[in-house]
């Protein structure tokens, strides 16, 4: 297997293991030096930001669909669905209501560790299915 199909496969197994909620196996997946980008603000870098990553979801349960995977060299993009219902998302509660967005994740992976992820998510479209209202702002 080339390093490309490697990291292709790490990057799949990276959203199998959140979909499964096996944080302590992300962790031996993950540089003591990861970051994320678009993620939640203020991680703290290494498995602590992923544990922290973690702790923020509140009651959660989800299952990422991968739909497309491209890498070159020691990137790897990840177009991915997400299907979950959780508690409250950026704090409006959803009721029960399940909601379904897509996202694009960038690994940069080296030496079978992932050692950074950018992420663009689509919460916008999470937040109005929660029935969350635009509002213009008064000017």
């Amino acid at each position: 297997m080339t390093t490309t199909e490697r990291n292709k496969e790490i990057a799949r197994r990276w959203l199998q293991l959140v979909s499964e909620h096996k944080v302590e196996e992300l962790c031996e997946m993950t540089s003591p030096t990861w970051t994320m980008h678009g993620g939640a603000p203020g991680l703290p870098p290494g498995p602590d930001g992923l544990r922290m990553l973690f702790g923020t979801f509140g009651r959660i349960e989800q299952e990422w669909t991968v739909e497309d995977v491209i890498a070159e060299g020691d990137k790897v993009v990840v177009r991915a669905t997400n299907s979950c219902l959780q508690e409250k998302f950026l704090g409006i509660p959803s009721f029960g209501r399940r909601q379904k967005f897509t996202a694009t994740f960038i690994h940069h992976i080296v030496d079978g560790i992932v050692e950074e992820t950018w992420r663009n998510a689509d919460d916008l479209g999470r937040v109005l299915q929660l029935g969350a209202k635009l509002q213009p702002a008064e000017g």
